[in-house]
């Protein structure tokens, strides 16, 4: 079945309409979405452990006499970790460690209290501490995320953060060994296996059994993103994230067939993910679609990708690779590999991304399990204004300020004139009375 796959040429007069229905996504969830999560909400906020317990139940099959079943404890996980196979644990092992070093850089780099004084003796600094509880949000519904573990937990860890509170869904109670033991290397304090908005909630507000947290971390289906969505306030979270994107930008010397698989790797997550790619070289377009079209039957998930592909996807000429990165930055990927012989000659185009990824062997799949940055990603454009996750997630910042004797008569008249002006008198001689010494 030929795959109905839009090509689009940025020299067509109706390109810029074409690419606003491809790039079209709403983050908005529908109105039947919306108030069952704030039932669930509610129904978690009001009963606790016995509607986690009976949602649970209904939800994902899984029936508990008690919260203490829907909890594994530190000799399970450990267990999970010695029952994989030494393959199994080897990658595990080496992709934390990867991603361990990564946020530890990250950390000596962003993370650290610092403070100086002025001329006249002021200490003004900034103190940074760790989160004291943390939840993190592993899904578990249609796959299992062994790396989602280790991207969250991690970089929490290397924070500091002491309690690391992750909640993963076990649809008829199957508990995957691979995420129990990726839990275990990654330090997670306290597993539960409970899932959907009302983990989330439970999370917000804290049960009988599940402790409340001050910041959730992790993505999710809708349901799961329109209670992060509802929390926030009570409390942090880390973005709400829409489906997942790849953009290739290629200058037609990368083997088509690795540019097809990568934008295939997106594809499968599921029917709205979006991959795109950006080429000058019209020739070389035609050889990705078919290698699309004969990789694409080889696959498991043919279904899911077509779909994805069909839905959402596209192949753009462009008339230079300069026009290809103007474009990237525009769509602000979550995504984006420079599959080109010269890729650091485009990066400094490149403003507007989740991650980048330079060079034809630099393949997106890389990032997400090995590499090392978090595959935690902004999405649906929100690259223009946010980061991956991080370390800097996880901390938070205090001003520090001691103002001596003589600072106070320095800066006293200042603050005084400012709160006359704006009518607050209190604030005013607050400052001027340190000036009577």
């Amino acid at each position: 079945m030929t795959l109905a796959l839009r090509a689009l040429d940025t020299r067509d007069a109706g390109f810029e309409g074409e690419l606003q229905r491809v790039l079209h996504w709403s983050a908005e969830t529908d109105a039947a979405i919306e108030g069952r999560v704030a039932q669930i909400i509610a129904d978690v906020r009001a009963r606790g452990d016995a509607a986690l317990l009976e949602l649970t139940a209904h939800l994902d099959g899984l029936q508990a006499a008690s919260m203490a079943a829907l909890e594994i404890g530190p000799d399970e996980l450990r267990a999970a970790l010695a029952r994989i196979t030494p393959a199994q644990r080897t990658a595990l092992e080496a992709a934390a460690a990867r991603v361990r070093e990564y946020h530890q850089r990250q950390f000596e780099a962003c993370c650290r209290s610092w403070s100086w004084r002025d001329a006249d003796g002021t200490l003004l600094g900034q103190k940074v501490t760790p989160l004291a509880r943390v939840g993190i949000y592993v899904p578990g519904g249609k796959a299992a995320y062994p790396s989602s573990v280790l991207m969250n937990a991690i970089p929490a860890q290397v924070a500091g953060v002491p309690e690391i509170v992750m909640v993963v869904p076990t649809p008829g109670g199957q508990r995957n060994a691979l995420v129990l033991a990726a839990a275990a290397i990654a330090g997670a304090t306290r597993v539960f296996t409970i899932g959907g908005a009302q983990a989330v909630a439970a999370l917000a507000y804290g049960t009988a059994s599940v402790p409340r947290v001050d910041k959730i971390t992790g993505p999710g289906n809708a349901f799961v993103a329109s209670a992060k969505r509802r929390v926030f306030g009570q409390v942090g979270i880390d973005m709400i994230a829409g489906p997942s994107e790849i953009l290739v930008l290629a200058d037609g010397s990368t083997p088509p067939d690795w540019v097809a698989m990568d934008l295939f790797s997106q594809a499968e997550h599921d029917e709205l993910a979006q991959s795109i790619l950006l080429s000058p070289d019209a020739a070389y377009i035609g050889q990705v679609r078919a290698a699309i079209e004969r990789l694409l039957p080889t696959l498991p998930r043919e279904a899911v990708i077509r779909a994805s592909l069909e839905g959402r996807g596209a192949l753009i000429e462009t008339r230079s690779m300069e026009e290809a990165c103007a474009i990237a930055n525009r769509i602000a990927p979550e995504h984006l590999e420079v599959s080109s012989t010269a890729p650091h000659r485009w990066e400094p185009l490149l403003q507007h991304a989740g991650a980048i990824f330079l060079g034809a062997f630099t393949s997106e799949s890389l990032g997400d399990y090995c590499a090392g940055p978090n595959h935690v990603l902004p999405t649906a454009g929100s690259a223009r204004f946010s980061s991956p996750l991080g370390v800097y997630d996880f901390v938070k910042r205090t001003s520090l300020i001691e103002v001596s004797e003589t600072g106070a008569h320095k800066l006293g008249p200042i603050a005084a004139e400012l709160a006359y002006g704006e009518g607050l008198q209190a604030h005013a001689r607050a400052a001027e009375l340190r000036l009577k010494r």
